[in-house]
């Protein structure tokens, strides 16, 4: 039987070769004129330059945030606890409410696939699509201000991140122990007891660790909204033109972000 593919020449080779690379030129060459329209728009036109003001006086204005308040640092360990506590509590409701969530939205072990993983993926869009200072505003208005606004603005918010991960953990999982559960009439409660947990268990704890690790820096400026924390005292130092005390509360803020870094990291470590 005769091969109908005729073979490719040099010269064809080396046509195709510069058609790729032409292709690959008229693609950058857009990309790169979009990323300078881009600047053009955002930054150069709808800047007010006059009001930016010279180096001195911009040196002048970062000036006065130099310096700590140190009469505020006594007061900085209620809300740096309340912050903390936030971040805590907040990842905890965010995995709590989760789990349904993970059911539905795996499509290996989701119950009825037409209803319960749209349902799912949709919840963990809107999630995500949502940032967290919105869901903070959202709460405060429902149930008003303080922490508890801030803990279910951190479990709404968490509840993406967490459900997708591990929703596509538990869909990349060894199907063998699955069929063999299966195969000795074992349940569905079973086999997810038995055959998927234990594969996905490692994977699930480390990304709610790295979620509690976000949800720290995330805590820490939802009192901008009046959900409580180091971020109603940051912006109380604002209202009263305290910079000292505004550089205070950052570096409450870092340090408080620095300890969750480092549980982070011997928390992921210990379980590796």
């Amino acid at each position: 039987m005769q091969n109908s593919t005729t073979p490719l020449t040099l010269d064809d080779i080396v046509r195709l070769r510069r058609k790729k690379q032409c292709i690959q030129f008229s693609f950058y060459f857009i990309l790169i004129g979009l990323v300078f329209w881009s600047i053009q728009a955002t930054i150069v036109d709808d800047t007010d330059w006059d009001r930016i003001g010279s180096l001195s006086e911009i040196g002048e204005s970062v000036s006065h945030f130099i310096g700590i308040d140190t009469s505020l640092v006594p007061n900085l360990l209620g809300p740096t606890i309340e912050t903390f506590m936030i971040a805590c509590i907040g990842t905890l409701l965010g995995l709590i409410i989760c789990i349904p969530a993970i059911w539905f939205g795996a499509l290996n072990v989701t119950p009825y696939k037409p209803i319960t993983y749209p349902i799912a993926r949709v919840a963990m869009t809107l999630s995500r699509s949502i940032h967290e200072i919105v869901w903070a505003l959202i709460f405060v208005s429902a149930v008003g201000l303080g922490a508890f606004a801030g803990v279910l603005a951190i479990a709404a918010r968490s509840l993406g991140f967490i459900a997708k991960m591990s929703a596509e953990a538990i869909e990349n999982i060894d199907d063998k122990p699955v069929e063999a559960i299966r195969a000795m009439g074992g349940s569905n409660l079973q086999v997810m007891l038995y055959a998927i947990l234990p594969q996905v268990l490692p994977v699930i704890l480390g990304i709610v660790i790295f979620e509690w690790e976000i949800n720290i820096r995330r805590s820490s400026v939802l009192g901008l909204v009046g959900a409580g924390g180091l971020g109603l005292v940051f912006f109380r130092q604002m209202n009263t033109f305290n910079y000292p005390g505004v550089t205070t509360v950052i570096l409450a803020i870092l340090g408080l972000i620095l300890i969750g870094e480092i549980t982070s990291h011997y928390a992921r470590k210990a379980m590796i």
